[in-house]
């Protein structure tokens, strides 16, 4: 199974969401996101991680805020408020869920 971003992105200029479910496979489930202008998503009911494909911006995981760029690696636990902020127009990220509802539970 391969996913390039160039494809990726060709299938979900096809559709008006701004993101694209591309693969699953148990609780994987991998999608392509591209918001324009705004990120109105909402907290998800998994663990989630991003990896940036492309663009740059601020990020708001919780309580923190940081900035991304490409080839950045970004985690959100199930149910924790996030977006993405002032970010270019070329931003797009890979979206990648696993896991039980509700998220893995650390050992800390």
């Amino acid at each position: 199974m391969k996913l390039s971003p160039k494809d990726a992105l060709a299938k979900l200029n096809q559709h008006e969401a701004p993101f694209l479910h591309l693969f699953e496979h148990g609780t994987l489930s991998v999608e392509i996101y591209k918001p324009e202008g705004m990120d109105k998503q909402q907290p998800h009911s998994r663990d989630e991680i991003y990896v940036i494909i492309s663009g740059y911006g601020e990020f708001i995981n919780g309580k923190v805020k940081t900035t991304f760029s490409a080839g950045d690696f970004l985690f959100v636990p199930a149910r924790t408020k996030h977006r993405f902020e002032n970010f270019s127009e070329d931003f797009s990220t890979w979206v990648i869920f696993y896991g039980p509802e509700g998220g893995e539970q650390s050992e800390d």
